[in-house]
């Protein structure tokens, strides 16, 4: 069998990405360190497009040049494992891809590893999960861009089409940008879930609605600009009935979340950039705070937290509406200024219209208003910031005055909503010409000698400060 790829590892992943790829005609190699599972998935999913092998020397040989490798096991130490199993057999020109979450450093050293030895590597940032994987995935391809053309038949068959007919997969760039811009994408998906969560609790919580009420609120929401992957399964998810004990599902299920850790490496890329990703980092903290279930329900019976009495008006559910999308806008610009960032400090080139348009369909954060982030970096492809392109400056305009309604309304109650806090703060910020920053550089001056610039003049500074302890 002269196949066109091989897939590396029999999980969820790799299983349903490998069907993804039979059924669009491609002949796939199939392997797994542990036999188990590929005998599992053979069992299960006989394909004519499919051949199993079970030692690495057969399957290289299976596959025609230039080989095209497909690696879909879990992140780190196993990706190493795999490349150097596979390096002892590879010829000129053949091709490595990690399609799992790899952290965009590992995916430096790998690619400058492969393309040492001759060979060709990229990192493929892939979203959408499970059902993405089968049926066409968001896939964010960074490399040799020489060596694209032999891959981007099969990615760009096997990615999710966007309503224009587009795949959802572009070359992002070279060496680790394609699981960078995959790990930014987790990031902003943190923050969205997190603003998203939030809205739940505001509604619930302070506006009193009923589980079904804030389904049919969701999916009223998800008709209009809000219209995204998250809104509509968050409908579902509210009206979900508990088919053990009755209720709904949703309040059975434990107020505690966690994280496989791409969120926090986005903030941690942030603060090395010097960029502000607030709202992500924010949505971090959430989760970690929501460990610390025990502690918190002894504390929330403590009376240690003392709320205010909130009016709620007729606008109200109207007003977490606009203050969720403004607060996403705030994420999302978050993410693509550290997109920005990333792309002139690593000399990637990304193309953040592109960048938007690939997470239209098949992936997490798939978003109405992705199409406007896409069409304001084709106006204009050096934009600084998206907060100051036209459209999404009329819509925060638009849209701030409820965000701070519903900040102060949730403050009152107690109710903490660190995302929408943060989108505000943010905006804030970006907006406000003095934020204290002269006052910290003075105390810097004071205790360290830091210096300073001044507004006056030219030059750096250091001032004697008179001590009065």
């Amino acid at each position: 069998m002269n196949a066109n790829i091989a897939v590396i590892g029999m999980g969820v992943m790799g299983s349903c990405l490998a069907l993804n790829m039979a059924n669009h005609k491609f002949k796939v190699s199939v392997y797994n360190y542990t036999p188990d599972l590929t005998d599992k998935f053979i069992k299960n999913h006989p394909h004519e497009n499919i051949t199993a092998y079970y030692d690495i020397p057969s399957l290289v040989q299976s596959v025609a040049r230039p080989r095209k490798f497909f690696i879909m096991v879990t992140a780190g130490k196993a990706v190493d494992a795999v490349i150097d199993s596979l390096l002892p057999y590879l010829e000129a020109d053949d091709i490595i891809m990690d399609g799992g979450n790899s952290f965009y450093k590992d995916t430096q050293r790998r690619y400058k590893y492969v393309t040492e030895k001759g060979f060709k590597y990229f990192g493929v940032g892939v979203s959408g999960g499970e059902e993405g994987a089968l049926n066409g995935p968001a896939l964010m391809p960074g490399g040799n861009k020489e060596s694209y053309p032999p891959v981007q038949s099969v990615l760009e068959a096997i990615a999710a089409k966007a309503d224009d007919g587009k795949p959802c997969c572009t070359y992002i760039g070279e060496d680790g940008a394609g699981h960078y811009v995959k790990m930014v994408h987790n990031g902003i998906e943190y923050a969205d879930m997190q603003l998203i969560a939030e809205a739940y609790l505001l509604l619930k919580n302070v506006g009193g609605l009923t589980n079904e009420q804030i389904s049919a609120v969701f999916n009223d929401w998800n008709k209009g600009e809000l219209s995204s992957f998250l809104i509509n399964i968050t409908a579902d998810i509210l009206k979900e009935k508990d088919d053990i004990n009755g209720g709904y599902l949703v309040d059975k299920i434990l107020d505690s979340a966690g994280q496989k850790g791409t969120g926090r490496w986005t903030s941690i890329a942030a603060l090395e950039q010097g960029v502000n990703t607030s709202i992500m980092t924010s949505a971090c903290n959430a989760r970690n705070i929501s460990s610390f279930y025990a502690k918190r329900q002894q504390l929330a019976d403590s009376g240690l937290k003392q709320p205010l009495p909130v009016q709620i008006d007729a606008d109200f559910v109207e007003d977490v509406r606009r203050s969720l999308y403004a607060a996403k806008i705030a994420a999302y610009t978050q993410g693509f200024e550290l997109y920005k960032s990333a792309s002139q400090i690593h000399d990637w080139n990304l193309n953040l219209g592109e960048v938007a348009s690939i997470f239209r369909a098949g992936c997490i954060i798939k978003a109405k208003f992705l199409n406007n982030i896409t069409a304001a970096y084709q106006k204009n492809p050096q934009l600084d910031n998206l907060l100051e392109d036209d459209f999404f400056f009329s819509k925060i305009r638009e849209n701030q005055l409820s965000l701070r309604k519903i900040i102060a309304k949730a403050v009152y109650a107690g109710v903490p909503i660190p995302a929408f806090s943060n989108a505000m703060a943010y905006i804030d910020g970006l907006c406000t010409k003095t934020v204290g920053a002269n006052l910290i550089q003075a105390q810097r001056d004071y205790f360290g000698a830091h210096t300073y610039k001044r507004i006056d003049r030219d030059g750096i500074f250091h001032h004697q400060w008179q001590k009065h302890y």
